[in-house]
């Protein structure tokens, strides 16, 4: 984890429907019987702090991501299952599963999963949007636990079949191949990881294997099934666990060998970030509150070589120090420092300076990424925006 990771919500959208069936579902949790009526709607369960708990204290999911490859039209609908385990001591229901779109449709296990057992959450794509590719998310609400669990499908949909050696010859390693070598997991909050996945292929006539050397302290990845048949695909799992000592965009790093031959490092970059779950309503209200004079700083319009110096100026509005724990700049050409902690109710500044020498001539949009300490704003993003000429 997509981390367990990144979602949608639909439950702002839901409130008006939580006090009609917050009854009937702390019932089914309660009892865990068979539910006498399907839910229409994801509802948010009325479950207090001290009811709640987190998904990996309760279930573990064989996969969160289940990537189809490269397919066709006329392939017709694509279906996957997902298998969900009891992991803890009291029985669990899943009351609802909702989908990204119309274009998927959903089954799952309506009885109660016992512990130690298992069940299933099956989905198809209809597979009727085009040659395009897609990704959609299946948001899996578990009785009692503080969020639902977001599982996706993707892949990409083609006119027609397309050669191995055509989609997977972009990166060879002997006979095995793949379409890049930089990857990306998504956020990671503090204590937790975030697994994706990705296809490779073996491009030739016998069964290859392929293991990993150089591995980041952070990463653990390995390629399924193993060894991969002739001339089929396989799934490439990489996992990216949080370290308090890397904040922000990190770049972990991992080498495939094949047959004792290393390949080029392939790259997987991840965003880690506070985790602020089991911070209370108390400590969320002393918390730090930056709040910053502009998002934007316009620098107009310079001459290709000039050195451009911007200031964006903020107030900790909150109760408790301001703690930058990373900036990141996506273009290279941008300079900063990271600020000191800020008091509560004290004044900050961020200088930047940007060199404009090694940018193309026109307009210019460069995006900060703070990560802060903030519960409401533990990413906050500043633009430095102007014309070179």
């Amino acid at each position: 984890m997509r981390t367990l990771l990144i979602g949608i919500t639909v439950l702002a959208t839901l409130c008006s429907c939580r006090n009609a069936r917050s009854a009937e579902l702390t019932q089914a949790m309660q009892t865990l019987g068979q539910m006498t009526e399907e839910p229409t709607m994801a509802i948010e369960p009325e479950w207090t702090t001290e009811e709640a708990v987190n998904v990996g204290d309760v279930v573990e999911f064989d996969k969160t991501v289940h990537d189809f490859g490269d397919v066709s039209i006329t392939d017709g609908p694509l279906s996957c299952t997902f298998t969900v385990k009891n992991i803890g001591k009291e029985p669990i229901a899943i009351f609802e599963v909702v989908t990204s779109c119309g274009c998927t449709d959903t089954r799952w296990t309506r009885e109660p999963i016992q512990p130690g057992k298992t069940g299933t959450i099956s989905a198809t794509y209809k597979n009727e949007d085009g040659p395009l590719p897609f990704d959609k998310t299946l948001t899996v609400y578990i009785a009692g636990l503080k969020k639902p669990v977001i599982l996706r499908l993707q892949g990409v949909v083609h006119e027609k079949k397309v050669a191995l050696s055509e989609l997977f010859g972009v990166h060879k390693l002997g006979a095995f191949g793949m379409k890049t070598l930089e990857y990306k997991a998504g956020n990671v909050s503090q204590g937790e990881s975030v697994s994706e996945t990705a296809q490779v292929a073996n491009l030739g006539k016998t069964p290859l294997s392929v293991s990993f050397t150089d591995v980041s302290p952070q990463l653990t990845l390995h390629v399924e099934p193993s060894p991969i048949p002739a001339g089929s695909t396989a799934t490439l799992h990489f996992t990216v666990r949080a370290d308090r000592s890397l904040w922000g965009w990190n770049d972990y790093h991992a080498t495939p060998v094949v047959g004792g031959r290393k390949g080029k490092p392939i790259t997987v970059r991840a965003f880690s970030k506070e985790n602020f779950e089991s911070w209370d309503e108390e400590r969320r209200k002393a918390s730090a509150q930056p709040v910053f004079d502009e998002s934007s700083v316009n620098f107009d319009i310079v001459p290709a070589g000039k050195k451009v110096e911007a200031v964006f100026s903020f107030t900790n509005k909150g109760k408790s120090p301001l703690h930058i724990y990373s900036i990141d700049a996506d273009n290279e050409a941008l300079s900063f420092r990271l600020p000191a902690d800020t008091p509560a109710g004290k004044k900050g500044s961020i200088p930047v300076t940007l060199d404009t020498s090694s940018l193309e001539k026109g307009e210019t949009v460069i995006m900060l990424t703070l990560t802060t300490n903030c519960p409401t704003r533990p990413m906050v993003n500043l633009f430095l925006v102007g014309v070179v000429r």
